[in-house]
């Protein structure tokens, strides 16, 4: 489990982590030169100097420190070696102003198209030409940061700023144990006019796939399909697991949020979200997607837009096979329940509940 994820995105917690690095960092070297006061205190001076390759004066500078402090160890802590005086910006405000009123301009335009936007109007008021970053560090020490936010007219005419939303994204090269990640996603099918839609749920590590037809994407509908899999997952005594220990990666369609989310939140799930136009982030799913379609969808079409349940069914029995019976090459040619089998019997608990087959 990845530790460093699991207060991702709350606000103070990346500033307070750094801090606990650097200070079991300071620890670790505290530590160190205590050791070396030690060996310096057993034996003679040339020794000690010779065994750790410093100075007469730093040894002697821990000495007086260690001895001021009645032998507390965290004064053996490097200290800052910042300036005590700091070199102030020297860009003319002149420069600033003109920053500021082209990115009001031209809103949020980065540093490397303000410099060429920038250099002529400088030369033209013999002004010294700033360089690409200088204009990032004026941007960045503005209070606002120099960003303009548009602003959106609501349903009854009120004006409200858009506020930029942040979401938990999927951490790089995450991994997960079996069955408790599940990569989800939606096919659209048209016909006459007519929508149709299919939710995807894929567990990457075992290939383990689900799918049921849907009459749209409201989020009701895949938040049903999602507290159906949570309920064939965790109801029966041999399930120990709690559905805290489980995450859930959806892009960012409007079909995963409000009531999806919202049942995401209410079982205790993490939640992550895919960059916006960003499929390989999915790719797993994206790849089932495929599959589903060449070898099932496209030859039972028409009951998915005139018999939706009975698509279902026969859906439900190819998806029985695609999990028992067809071999992945991904698993050594080999279907995802016996490849779970063989090398995680851990998960024999998953397949005795049999209720909602």
């Amino acid at each position: 489990m990845q530790t460093d994820y699991l207060f991702h995105g709350l606000k103070g917690f990346k500033r307070l982590q750094s801090v606990c690095y650097r200070l079991q960092m300071q620890t670790n070297t505290a530590l160190k030169r205590l050791k070396i006061l030690k060996f310096y205190d057993k034996w003679d001076l040339d020794a000690t100097l010779e065994a750790f390759d410093i100075s007469r004066r730093t040894l002697y500078r821990w000495k007086a420190l260690y001895k001021e402090s009645d032998g507390d160890i965290l004064s053996l802590n490097p200290r800052s070696k910042a300036p005590k005086k700091k070199r102030q910006s020297q860009t003319p405000g002149e420069i600033v102003e003109k920053i500021r009123e082209l990115r009001s301009t031209y809103p949020n335009m980065g540093k490397a198209k303000l410099y060429h936007l920038l250099k002529p109007w400088c030369e033209e008021n013999r002004l010294p030409v700033v360089s690409e970053s200088t204009i990032g560090r004026v941007i960045a020490n503005d209070k606002d940061k120099m960003r303009l936010i548009p602003y959106r007219i609501d349903s009854k005419g009120n004006v409200k700023p858009k506020r930029r939303v942040f979401k938990n994204r999927k951490p790089k090269n995450l991994k997960s144990k079996p069955m408790r990640l599940w990569a989800v996603d939606t096919i659209q099918r048209v016909c006459d006019g007519m929508r149709r839609y299919i939710m995807t749920l894929v567990d990457p590590h075992s290939r383990v796939a689900f799918a049921v037809a849907i009459p749209t994407r409201h989020s009701k509908h895949t938040a049903n399909v999602l507290n159906a899999l949570l309920e064939g997952l965790f109801d029966t005594a041999h399930v120990t697991t709690k559905p805290r220990s489980f995450c859930i990666l959806s892009d960012n369609g409007s079909e995963f949020m409000k009531l999806f989310d919202a049942l995401v939140q209410e079982k205790g799930l993490t939640h992550y979200w895919t960059y916006p136009r960003s499929p390989k982030m999915n790719a797993h799913n994206e790849r089932f997607n495929r599959t589903l379609q060449e070898q099932f969808v496209d030859f039972h079409e028409d009951l998915l837009f005139t018999d939706i349940e009975l698509f279902n069914q026969k859906m439900a029995e190819w998806l029985v096979d695609y999990n028992t019976l067809i071999p992945h090459h991904s698993l050594r040619l080999k279907p995802p329940v016996q490849y779970l089998i063989e090398h995680h019997p851990e998960c024999h608990m998953w397949w005795t509940n049999t209720c909602y087959l």
